[in-house]
Formats: C-alpha cells, structure tokens, sequence
C-alpha cells in the first residue's frame, strides 16, 4: 500500500502514529524550523517514542555517515518515520541505508509501517550517468549517478522495484514550513557536504574516494578541491576544462581521511553563475588526465563497482575515446528519464543537463 500525503507528519491520524509504538530514522536534517524542534520530539511528547536511528557522533565529524540498526530493532514497532536529506546521487550513504532499512522491512512479515518525510532535492532535477548495467552494491538503487528525484520517489521507486508490500507513505516536502523558509542544504546533509556547491560536484566527485586522489574529504570544501601530496599543477599541462568551469590550482591539508594531516596540491573547480556542469563527464576526463600524466594515480577496483557501467569503465581504462562515452551516457540519461517518470511526486520533472 502507498500513500503520498500533504499534510505534516504531526497532522497524520494513522493509528499507529498517534497510539503506537513509533521509532524515527532520522538525521539532522529532521529539523522544524516553525517548532524548533527535531522530528522525534512530536512521539516524545506523545509519550510513544521508542527508539530513535541516527548517526553516531556529532553531526559534522567524517566517519559517521552512516546510520545503523538491526531486523530485531524494528520488530514490535507500529510506525517509522523516515527523514534524512538526501543530496541527489545514488551512492549517498544514508540513502542507501534508507534502502536497506526498506529492504530489511520487506523481508520481515510483520513490520511497521514505513512514512518518509520527503525534502526537495538539493542537486535539484538534473540528471547525469546511467542506470547501474551491472551487479552492483545491493543497496544502492538502480537509478542514474545523479538521479533528479527526491528521496519520497526514490523510496517509492525502491520498493517497487523490489515488489515489497509493507505500507509506505511519502509526506510531501511542500507540506512542511522549514521547506519554504530555509534552503536545502542550509543544514548540512552530512559531514562531508556541508554546502550550496557540494550536492552539484558529489556525481562525479563521490568518485573520488575509490582512487589515490582525495576530494578534499576533512575540509571545509569537500568535492569542490581535489588533490594529492604527489601532484604538481604547475609542471603538467593544464586539465579538461568544460565551458563554464575554472580549474583553479590550489593547496590544502586534510584534517580526515585519506592523506589526512599532509599538505595536497590540486585544484578548487570554481562554477561560473551560467555553468550548466556535468559532474560526472568532467570527473571522468580529470581521471583520464591524471592516468595519463601521474604515475601514482590509482583507480581502485572499488571504483568499477560504483559506476557500475562496463562502457564508462572502458573509457577510465583508456580503451575508447572520450566523445563514445559522452554518447553513451546521454543515451542512458534519456532512457533513465523516461523510466522516472513513473515514480515522480511532484509537478516538475527530471531533465538532462544540454
């Protein structure tokens, strides 16, 4: 059973929400600014709160992105609400747990009903890549790099696709107050996208993390910098530059993750006000670049497992040229348009960047 809802969660009458037994999966972002306070405060003061999922540690610290919870904490539950902001691309941490939290649900025969308080989508409706052409992380859902949709379509998607038949219902993200009076990304998403730019550079720059150059992770600008102690701007030629785009050579010491303490070289990819950016196209041709003129440059085999797409994995190994896999990704954008078309909650749609 699904329901789309246009009213704020505290309104819904459902049983289970007023006299249950109700647990929030939730992250910071579950925040009303009307109220001032977070979404586990309404069941609080109900007095039917019982157990509330969130990251561990504090909100802005890299390394705990991720939210945990076991089959066994869900049993005995009536009703979960669901609110994280999700930032637009498929590999998201928390979406994914999203999705394995709606999976775990599917496979048990009694369960809570699954509300998703809905947020707009921070990367907005662009789409860029391809839908996963292989075996890919089991949680991550096969949708575009960057998909376009928000996290209520998503899941409305997800649980389609995996035939689930527990009760879901998507509280729309006009419903809510703090959706008009704050941006989406004005509370930080997660640690390592804490700002405006960030959700427009994650399609291409979550890449990264699978390869010998960091995306700046334990900055204050993650995804917009990238480098390396190794790398060397000013000895090199002069990296792939899309129209609207500049590559600004650059220096910064990572305070987390790799090369966390030690001075990187690199670049801060500045958008000028008309860029219309592909993140992705752009990421693959740096990697190339850096193939091409680094020899400690690394494509982990992880980073196969996340494209997940064996013509864009043919272009990072060198094996076709660049203008094919441009081709071939606009292909699969079309076709991944057309199929999102059915899952969408709202008046707008998802649109390729032309």
């Amino acid at each position: 059973m699904f329901s789309f809802r246009t009213t704020p969660i505290e309104e819904q009458l459902d049983r289970g929400l007023l006299q249950g037994r109700v647990g929030c999966f939730c992250t910071q972002n579950c925040f009303d600014t009307s109220t001032g306070k977070y979404l586990y405060d309404i069941f609080r003061e109900r007095g039917n709160l019982v157990k509330v999922f969130q990251p561990e540690g504090t909100e802005l610290t890299p390394g705990t992105n991720h939210i945990e919870f076991s089959q066994e904490e869900l049993e005995g539950l009536d009703a979960l609400v669901v609110e994280i902001q999700d930032v637009g691309t498929r590999y998201f941490n928390f979406t994914r747990d999203v999705m394995r939290l709606l999976s775990t649900r599917a496979r048990m025969e009694e369960g809570p009903s699954i509300y998703i308080v809905d947020h707009f989508n921070p990367a907005g409706r662009s789409v860029e890549g391809t839908i996963p052409a292989i075996e890919a992380d089991i949680w991550t859902p096969k949708v575009a790099h960057r998909h376009g949709l928000t996290l209520g379509e998503l899941c409305n998607l997800y649980v389609s696709e995996i035939d689930a038949k527990f009760p879901l219902h998507v509280i729309s993200a006009a419903a809510s107050r703090s959706s008009m009076e704050i941006m989406p990304w004005t509370i930080a998403p997660s640690s390592d996208l804490p700002g405006l730019f960030s959700a427009y550079m994650y399609s291409g720059g979550g890449l990264w993390n699978n390869t010998t150059v960091t995306p700046a992770i334990g900055t204050a600008r993650p995804y917009e910098y990238l480098g390396a102690p190794w790398l060397s701007p000013s000895t090199v030629a002069a990296p792939p530059c899309p129209e609207g785009v500049i590559m600004r050579p650059c220096s910064f010491t990572p305070s987390a993750g790799r090369y966390l303490g030690e001075r990187c070289q690199g670049y801060q990819i500045i958008l000028r006000p008309d860029a219309r950016y592909h993140s992705l196209l752009h990421t693959l041709e740096l990697m190339r670049y850096f193939a091409e003129h680094y020899s400690q440059f690394e494509m982990l085999p992880q980073l196969h497992v996340k494209v997940a797409d064996p013509v864009i994995s043919e272009y990072l190994k060198g094996g076709i040229t660049f203008d094919i896999v441009q081709e071939h990704v606009k292909a699969e954008e079309q076709k991944w348009i057309r199929k999102a078309k059915r899952f969408i909650l709202y008046d707008d749609a998802p649109v390729r960047i032309k």
